[in-house]
């Protein structure tokens, strides 16, 4: 079976497809986002597709408080059971920041999803801290 070319795939879903939604502001501006997988914006253009890339990358929170990063095997397209490549990490920020960075933009994968990258990383983190339970400390101040 052929692969079929990324921007043929563009052409055919940017327009309409069960992904799209359709945001209407002020006037007639109008936003689209989307909902597929593998798109770290969820806006909808062809940079940040998860349907038209080949390499895609993917943040998402795991179980027990850690991050998956997962990116697409491009000789994997025919195989959706093979195709992610996924890796979790249990670490500092920091440290899965260095990671994602090495991964998606010093290995030449997609450095222009690089920024992207740190940044959905950064509220899939944000989103996992619990906050502290227990009696909240008076200000002394007030009293």
């Amino acid at each position: 079976m052929a692969t079929v070319p990324g921007q043929l795939i563009w052409e055919i879903v940017k327009k309409n497809n069960s992904f799209l939604i359709k945001e209407f502001g002020n006037g007639t501006a109008s936003v689209k986002f989307s909902k597929e997988p593998n798109n770290l914006y969820n806006f909808h253009s062809y940079k940040y597709s998860g349907l038209a890339n080949k390499k895609t990358v993917t943040i998402q929170a795991g179980k027990d408080q850690s991050v998956l990063l997962a990116t697409t095997k491009t000789k994997k397209q025919n195989k959706p059971s093979a195709l992610l490549h996924k890796s979790f990490m249990k670490k500092e920020f920091h440290h899965m920041a260095k990671a994602v960075s090495n991964q998606v933009g010093d290995n030449y994968y997609r450095p222009d999803l690089k920024k992207a990258a740190l940044a959905r990383l950064s509220a899939v983190n944000r989103g996992l801290k619990v906050a502290k339970s227990g009696v909240k400390k008076r200000n002394r101040q007030q009293v």
